[in-house]
C-alpha cells in the first residue's frame, strides 16, 4: 500500500472494480491428516496461509476504513465501491475463519462427527459427548448374531 504525508493511500480502483484477491486453495477432507497430507508439512502450511490471511484482512480492514473516512470528508459517499470493497474484507475473513478451524481440529484432535447429531468427537471416543449415541459399532461374531436374530424371531 502507497502512502502520501504519511497517511495510508488505498489502490486505485480501476474500471469500477477491485482487484481481484488471491485464490485460496484449502485441502478437502478435514483436517490435514485426514486429507493424507504429511502432518509437519501440512501444519506449517495451514499456519503459513492463516498468517497471510491475517495480514490480508488486517490490510483489507485498514483499506476499508480509509476509503470510508476519505469520502466522510469529501461528503461524498459511493455505496456501491464500499459494498465491494465490503465484501472482498468478508469473503477475506471467511477464508481465515476455515483455516483458523481446519487448525483448532487438528491441533484438537479431532478425529469425526457423531452420526446422530454430528457433533465432533476425538480418536477413540466410544461416545458422543454431546447426545451419548455410541461412536464405535461392536463387532459380533455370527453366533451372536444368529442367536440374537433367534431370539427376536422365537
Amino acid at each position: 500500500m502507497s502512502t502520501l504525508n504519511g497517511n495510508p493511500v488505498p489502490p486505485p480502483i480501476r474500471d469500477g472494480a477491485p482487484e481481484a484477491p488471491p485464490a485460496v486453495v484449502l485441502p478437502a477432507g478435514g483436517p490435514p491428516s485426514a486429507a493424507g497430507l504429511a502432518p509437519n508439512g501440512s501444519m506449517a502450511d495451514l499456519r503459513n496461509r492463516r498468517r497471510q490471511l491475517a495480514e490480508r484482512v488486517a490490510e483489507l480492514t485498514w483499506d476499508l476504513g480509509g476509503l470510508t473516512y476519505e469520502m466522510a470528508i469529501r461528503d461524498h459517499y459511493r455505496l456501491d465501491v464500499l459494498a465491494r470493497r465490503a465484501a472482498e474484507l468478508q469473503e477475506a475473513d471467511a477464508q481465515l475463519g476455515e483455516v483458523q478451524r481446519l487448525l483448532a481440529s487438528a491441533e484438537a484432535g479431532i478425529h469425526g462427527q457423531c452420526r446422530s447429531c454430528g457433533a465432533v468427537h476425538s480418536r477413540g471416543a466410544a461416545f458422543c459427548w454431546h447426545c451419548g449415541a455410541p461412536l464405535i459399532q461392536e463387532a459380533r461374531p455370527s453366533a451372536l448374531e444368529e442367536s440374537a436374530r433367534a431370539n427376536v424371531e422365537g
